[in-house]
């Protein structure tokens, strides 16, 4: 695999993390327990895979600058700097949602659940935009 190639794997994982995470979200709110741990299990290792190839591209490639100007570039920074700071506050929100599910702790599962999946959710979307914007929509030159 070409390291060009990495940011659509790695918007590609954040797109199948937010399917299925929704997935997982449906599937509780239909008391279908394995199937929402099978969803949120997947979105997890999902997660994770989008880390390590985000990783190993940033260590090689660097970064891209958002060389548009004016509104745009003032959507993008917020939308990135959302994104960033929610990610970082995702990864302990998932462990601790996990950690209360695997000792069966249903009670401080939901609670802690409320609040890493929509923040979870707003990561894999916002992940998705944020390679739209970069290498899609306004791509460098464009």
């Amino acid at each position: 695999m070409e390291i060009s190639e990495f940011p659509a794997l790695n918007a590609t994982l954040n797109g199948l993390a937010g399917v299925l995470l929704a997935t997982g979200f449906v599937f509780i709110k239909r008391r279908n327990i394995t199937a929402h741990k099978t969803c949120m299990i997947s979105a997890f290792l999902v997660s994770a895979l989008f880390l390590c190839c985000y990783l190993y591209y940033h260590y090689h490639a660097g970064s891209k600058r958002f060389e548009r100007e004016g509104i745009l570039r003032t959507v993008y920074l917020t939308i990135l700097l959302t994104h960033t700071v929610l990610a970082v506050v995702t990864v302990p929100l998932a462990l601790k949602t996990f950690y209360h599910a695997f000792r069966s702790e249903w009670d401080k599962h939901r609670r802690v659940a409320k609040w890493t999946f929509p923040i979870w959710m707003y990561v894999s979307i916002t992940g998705v935009i944020v390679y739209l914007m970069l290498y899609q929509l306004f791509p460098a030159g464009g």
